[in-house]
């Protein structure tokens, strides 16, 4: 059937549902759904799946927390608040963690219906499911990064991998773990050539919340400008953790696109640098590519689908500065670990974080990939 006919079909059906002494109110109604036929509400725009930006431009801020609210008010308030934070800069990247039972997938939908409904580009998006936050009553912190008019990072970034500090016991009180992972981080800072002012994000992920007023006491003294977030991974764990990572602008120019560092006195791995240093005129911000099922092939899929989302910016999984993985289990981290190196550089790891969360915003989903890469040739 043709679209004219089939269109005339469904009015016609819709005027054939009217009893005929139908009441003013049921035909209010009726005529509200012919409405809806003609004039259907169109679907939510999907948000982009990588971004490219100025390295020199960008800046990083956190939402602050609110209990006022189910889910979908908090996600517009964090919005809002970001808008503002960014001074009239343009968001092109956020990363939310959600706590609770509410649909996380609803996130997307009202990303993308703030910015169509202000005209803005839609930013890259990251959405994971944590196990809590440091407010009763919070269901959502929203991290962004925006471009700035102003240059703010002239010499370009350091982007540091999660600092991790653990015990096998399990504690309720984690401030002398968060003050080993912040120890490592100021060590990662120094090596950049960063001072403590420089650091300009930096997220805690953290086995439990009872202690946070220490945990944050730790933090600010150490690097008292950064823009803080501490998020609560699971809500049952088998360990203590606390692992944060930085972001920090550089006081002198890299030379290069993109250096690895691993700096003495922090752990020594072969799988991923310590620190990334960010020379290149441009960087590219993936959103968060999701993988399906539990096998290796699965895995394998998301990294090729995550490299195909950089090369639409001319970007590769070779120039990845930074990578960050949210898989549901230790077995699913252990599946990113036996395929990784099919796609990135084996001799240049990049800097990462990598932890097991509480949930995904996908059925079937096992993990999800992002990345910052350099665009090489940007300098």
């Amino acid at each position: 059937m043709r679209k004219p006919a089939l269109f005339l079909f469904t009015l016609f059906a819709l005027y054939s549902l009217l009893p005929p002494g139908a009441t003013a109110e049921q035909r209010f109604k009726q005529e509200k759904r012919q409405k809806d036929v003609i004039n259907p509400v169109p679907l939510p725009e999907e948000p982009p799946a990588a971004v490219a930006a100025s390295t020199s431009h960008l800046s990083f801020d956190v939402s602050p927390l609110t209990t006022k609210g189910l889910l979908s008010e908090q996600v517009r308030n964090a919005l809002k608040a970001i808008q503002r934070q960014s001074r009239g800069g343009s968001i092109i990247k956020l990363r939310a963690f959600v706590a609770g039972s509410g649909d996380i997938r609803r996130v997307q939908a009202i990303v993308s219906e703030v910015f169509t409904e202000r005209r803005l580009p839609l930013p890259v998006l990251t959405i994971i499911q944590v196990g809590g936050l440091p407010v009763d009553g919070a269901h959502v912190v929203i991290e962004s990064c925006s471009v700035s008019r102003k240059v703010q990072n002239p010499n370009g970034l350091a982007f540091i991998s999660g600092q991790a500090a653990t015990s096998e016991e399990i504690v309720l009180d984690v401030a002398p773990l968060a003050r080993k992972s912040i120890g490592k981080l100021a060590e990662a800072v120094r090596a950049a050539g960063a001072e403590r002012d420089d650091v300009l994000r930096a997220t805690c992920f953290l086995s439990s919340l009872q202690d946070i007023n220490a945990v944050r006491s730790v933090a600010m003294t150490q690097f008292p400008r950064a823009k803080w977030n501490f998020v609560q991974t699971l809500r049952a764990q088998s360990r203590s953790l606390v692992e944060c990572e930085a972001i920090a602008r550089l006081r002198t120019p890299v030379g290069e696109p993109l250096r690895f560092l691993n700096p003495p006195g922090l752990p020594q791995s072969p799988n991923y640098s310590q620190v990334a240093l960010v020379g290149a005129r441009q960087v590219v911000f993936s959103g968060g590519r999701l993988a399906f099922r539990f096998q290796a092939d699965d895995v394998r899929l998301a990294f090729q689908r995550l490299g195909r989302d950089l090369a639409q910016k001319g970007a590769s999984l070779k120039d990845v500065a930074m990578a960050s993985v949210y898989p549901l289990s230790d077995a699913v981290a252990d599946l990113v670990r036996k395929v990784r190196f099919e796609f990135y550089d084996k001799d240049r790891p990049p800097a990462s974080t990598m932890l097991p969360f509480e949930g995904l915003p996908g059925l079937d989903a096992s993990l999800v990939l992002e990345a910052v890469a350099v665009l090489p040739n940007s300098r």
